[in-house]
Parts: C-alpha cells; sequence; structure tokens
C-alpha cells in the first residue's frame, strides 16, 4: 500500500506491506524505495514491511537546505508514529545506514535489530568532507553527467557488464532526483556525527553486509567495527561492490531474512 505522511509542510512516500514484527527499509544516497522491491515482497510474507522515499529522494519532496541524518532519522519516527510501530528492526543501505545509527541514537527503545548494509559509523574525515563539497559543486555544473558517471561505479568491474540492465534503470530513476536534493543530502552526510561510541553501546543486535570491492566503504574500514557492537555479526562477500542486493541478492536475502527471524523480538 502506497502512503504518505506530511512532515513540515513536505510530502514523505512510504509504502507498508505485510503484517507481523515490523521492518523499515532505508535507502541509500541517490536511490529510492523500489531498489527494496524484491527484498520487501519476500519479507512481507512474515513481517509488516516500510519502505520509505527519504527526503529529497523518489516522490518525496526537499525539507531542508541539509538533510542531516538526525532530521532523516525524525521523518522515520514520525511515520512509526503514524502508523502505531513501537519497534521495528531497521535496515539501512549506505546512506541509509547513517540514518539508522542517527534513529538507533535519538530513539533507542524503538529499534531491536540494526543491518548496516553497506555501511559504517564513522564520520567523513577532512579529505571525505572536501570530497563532498566538490561533489556539490559537480552536481551543480552537471547533474546528469555526474549521476550518469557514478552509479557504474558502485559495482565491481567485472559486475558492470553483467548487471547492466540494472545499472541503466538506477541511472535513469536517479536522473529524476532533484539537484536540491541530492545537495541537501551530501551536505548531510559530510557534517553527519561519528557514532562509532555508539556502536559500543548499543545493546541491540547488529549485523554488517560488506562488499570485499567496495570502493565507496572499504572493507578495511569495516573490519575495524565489526567486532565493537555487543551483539555483532557480518557477512563479506566476495566479488561484490558497494550494491549486494543486486550483486549478491540471494545470500544477501538469506541473510537479511535469518536475522531478522532470530531478532525481531530481541529485547
Amino acid at each position: 500500500m502506497n502512503k504518505q505522511l506530511v512532515f513540515n509542510r513536505t510530502s514523505i512516500y512510504y509504502n507498508i506491506v505485510g503484517s507481523g514484527s515490523t521492518v523499515v527499509l532505508l535507502h541509500g544516497f541517490l536511490e529510492e524505495l523500489s531498489i527494496w522491491n524484491d527484498i520487501s515482497q519476500k519479507l512481507s510474507l512474515t513481517n509488516q514491511v516500510i519502505a520509505i522515499d527519504l527526503p529529497g529522494f523518489g516522490k518525496s519532496g526537499s525539507i531542508s537546505e541539509t538533510h542531516s541524518m538526525n532530521l532523516m532519522a525524525e521523518v522515520v519516527n514520525e511515520i512509526l508514529l503514524s502508523e502505531c510501530v513501537s519497534v521495528c528492526i531497521i535496515i539501512g543501505h549506505s546512506m541509509g545506514g547513517y540514518i539508522a545509527l542517527a534513529f538507533a541514537e535519538l530513539f533507542p527503545k524503538k529499534i531491536s535489530g540494526l543491518v548496516l548494509f553497506h555501511s559504517q559509523a564513522s564520520a567523513d574525515d577532512c579529505e571525505a568532507k572536501k570530497n563532498r563539497d566538490r561533489t556539490i559543486e559537480i552536481v551543480n555544473n552537471n547533474h546528469s553527467k555526474f549521476i550518469s558517471s557514478f552509479i557504474p561505479l558502485l559495482f565491481t568491474e567485472t559486475n558492470v557488464g553483467k548487471y547492466k540492465v540494472e545499472i541503466e534503470h538506477l541511472t535513469k530513476v536517479s536522473l529524476q532526483t532533484k539537484d536540491e536534493g541530492i545537495i541537501a543530502s551530501l551536505r548531510g552526510m559530510r557534517d553527519r556525527k561519528d557514532h562509532i561510541e555508539l556502536l559500543k553501546e548499543l545493546k541491540i543486535p547488529i549485523l554488517f553486509i560488506v562488499g570485499k570491492q567496495d570502493s565507496r566503504i572499504p572493507l578495511e574500514k569495516i573490519n575495524q567495527q565489526i567486532s565493537l557492537p555487543r551483539i555483532s555479526e557480518a557477512l563479506i562477500l566476495d566479488n561484490v561492490g558497494h550494491m549486494g542486493f543486486i550483486e549478491a541478492k540471494d545470500i544477501t536475502f538469506a541473510s537479511i531474512a535469518s536475522f531478522i527471524e532470530r531478532y525481531k523480538n530481541y529485547s
């Protein structure tokens, strides 16, 4: 069922299917809720699944010049309140993982498990912040060229040809995203809080899904974080970049489904 919520006079769109324990799906940068269609359909057989178009992406409008991770976490919370959801497991891809961590800090009693899907807990360092600023300039100058060159880099080199159709679809969807939404999220990621200490403090189970060939978030960085949570699991995928839900669809779904089944009633 497609639904919408008005937050700060802005329409936020989301999809809700199935019944049972709630799983929330948060997409990454330049994505929208349809990236979860396969996973959402399968998970909805035994769970209530909420997939959200985050502010500035998909059908959702932009709220501010900067979409901080906390602001987007508050949007997620408002949707949960509107659906009378008291606790959930959150799966966040890339930027969605940053938002999930912000949510876990702001609303710790409302989350029973977390999947960091090609995502991580540290803040941008100085060089990464400069890269975000350079990217903002590039988007301002040539939105289409940036997106067309960016999407293939999310896949391993050997998978670019294999998933040509999927890459073309992702590019087509991304090209519909307005500059203001792209830039607002880039500012939000640039300025996001470091959550390394939060990883240590959280009492909930955390699953890391990692691509060995991920050029966005290197395996070396994730390896330093996997041992920090009290309850930690990791799925490390060979010949996978930043898009495991496409590059390793079956194994990532199986891992997520198992995690949810074991921890959906965790307290």
